[in-house]
């Protein structure tokens, strides 16, 4: 790909996602109120992300054979005991992560 090309879609992309984090403002300005639809989406999207993100976190997993799985179910264990300490979700991902890396690297 030619300089060009790569900053037009650069742009291109940028400008897109600028406009899709305010059109929400746009469309429900101060005035406007929020259908509950959007309110109930609003409610329920974020731990639908989270649970897909798990489950594709875990689609490979394989329990009958060595490992067993256990680096993924510690490190799991430890994003749950690390949110229900702490309650930050930066602690929670960074911390099973680092959790991950360590039992593949030294124990697995």
């Amino acid at each position: 790909m030619n300089k060009p090309y790569v900053i037009a879609m650069i742009a291109v992309i940028s400008l897109v996602t600028v406009l899709l984090r305010f059109l929400p403002f746009w469309i429900f300005g101060k005035k406007r109120a929020v259908p509950p639809f959007i309110s109930y989406l609003g409610r329920v999207l974020p731990p639908a992300a989270m649970g897909m993100l798990v489950v594709y976190c875990l689609r490979d997993v394989a329990p009958l054979s060595y490992p067993y799985g256990l680096p993924q179910l510690i490190a799991c264990a430890a994003v749950v005991l690390l949110h229900v300490r702490w309650r930050n979700t930066l602690v929670s991902i960074l911390g099973g992560t680092a959790a991950y890396m360590l039992l593949l690297r030294l124990v697995f």
